[in-house]
């Protein structure tokens, strides 16, 4: 039975490498005569304009190298898939409207989004409003799998207090307990920086603060009290473009020779455009293109995604579009329906097969809350060799099991409030 919440309807073959892979979500056919014909509609909402522009497009990449494979391969439930790209625009409202337009007037089957935490979790109103099934990718914000979890809604990226938990012991016992934060002032940032600051409040540490906005270009004024308090540990947590110039204003001022840098989501599209100087530190990775140990679904990804894109390897973000689309795929199968409910009960604790994983062990979601456990990879930023891939920028010290870091369900505040029908 298809959900009555709106008016529309709603082999595994493994490649190995990079073979039939491609980036071109498949369009509608113009007539649609049949209920095999209608496609399986997927709503992406993310900020492709702004700040997080390049984390938001290394998604979208990763989604449709997804929708080409799945379609390659039999669709969603017979269906042909086909994504539809929306911007966000890194505004709260702007992502709001998309949601609504992608669900009344596209009539999609499920939405994913958003980068940003805030965005994201607005959008988790209006989906579990119109009980529409969602996957956020890539927004980290605890309350979404926390307090306000919602029935419809699974993440495939950490939750802040995850990432934190996975380095914060490296950061104390390599470099001391005195840290200053630079902190994004919005869900994200927020909700990370006190999961770093309970860390550090256990281990007896202290700490200074800026919180700033997310789109901050100048860091002049934090860098300097960061120097003046004489901090172990500079925790740089703005993300994309502020992330960037942040470090590059860190090497400038010569801090990189007094203190340490660490946290979480250095990402690789943020690494790649920084000077040498500022790839160092600790930090938490949440999927890494060159595992310690080899796995050939990862590999397939990182050998699609340097073809398709002509990038020098695959990053965190591109896996948790490729991951957000499969676990559509997988949702909808099992359940054998277009139904969210169905979806959502059917994904629940579900391990993701080899090819969609990219990683060795178990990696599901968590039925209490809906969190992906993945692992959590903590490493060490350096710049590359010579004649070496230039994306071969951290090694990996220490792998970390998602579920191993995550709080436990019952601490996180989610309480599930089921729909009827």
């Amino acid at each position: 039975m298809e959900s009555t919440a709106r008016s529309g309807v709603g082999r595994r073959t493994f490649v190995k490498g990079a073979v039939g892979l491609g980036a071109a979500a498949l369009a509608a056919p113009p007539i649609i005569k049949a209920r095999g014909e209608e496609p399986f509609k997927i709503g992406f909402i993310d900020p492709l304009t702004g700040v997080y522009s390049a984390l938001a497009q290394s998604e979208v990449d990763g989604a449709k190298l997804a929708v080409d494979y799945i379609n390659k391969n039999g669709g969603i439930l017979g269906r042909q898939v086909q994504l539809l790209v929306e911007d966000s625009a890194n505004d709260v409202g702007t992502g709001v409207q998309k949601a609504q337009k992608l669900i009344n007037r596209d009539q999609v089957q499920a939405i994913c989004g958003d980068v940003n935490s805030g965005i994201a979790y607005a959008i988790t109103q209006v989906t579990n409003e119109h009980k529409v099934f969602q996957i956020v990718p890539g927004g980290h914000t605890d309350p979404i799998t926390g307090k306000d979890c919602k029935w419809n809604v699974f993440r495939v990226c950490n939750t802040t207090s995850m990432d934190a938990n996975a380095v914060s012991k490296d950061l104390i016992q390599k470099f001391g307990k005195r840290w200053y934060f630079i902190t994004p002032d919005y869900a994200y940032g927020q909700t990370l920086q006190a999961a770093f600051i309970e860390n550090l409040k256990k281990a007896g540490g202290e700490y200074q603060a800026d919180l700033l906005p997310l789109n901050a270009t100048d860091f002049s004024a934090s860098l300097i009290k960061a120097k003046a308090y004489k901090a172990n540990v500079l925790l740089n947590n703005m993300g994309g473009l502020s992330q960037i110039d942040c470090m590059k204003q860190f090497v400038q001022f010569g801090m990189d020779k007094e203190m340490a840098l660490g946290g979480a989501l250095y990402e690789l599209e943020s690494m790649l455009q920084v000077p040498s100087q500022a790839l160092t530190g600790w930090w938490t990775y949440e999927w890494w293109w060159n595992q310690p140990q080899a796995d050939a679904g990862a590999k397939a990804l990182n050998d699609a995604v340097v073809k398709t894109y002509n990038r020098p390897a695959a990053s965190a973000r591109n896996w948790f579009g490729w991951v957000a689309i499969h676990s559509i795929k997988i949702a909808a199968d099992k359940a054998k329906s277009t139904d969210a409910i169905k979806m959502a009960r059917a994904l629940e604790g579900e391990k993701l097969p080899d090819e969609v994983k990219c990683q060795q062990g178990d990696v599901y979601f968590r039925a209490g809350d809906h969190e992906l456990m993945a692992n959590i990879f903590v490493g060490t930023p350096h710049p590359a060799k010579a004649g070496a891939n230039p994306a071969d920028l951290v090694t990996v010290q220490d792998v970390v099991p998602g579920d191993q870091a995550a709080l436990p369900v019952a601490e996180t505040g989610c309480h599930f409030t089921w729909p009827t029908a």
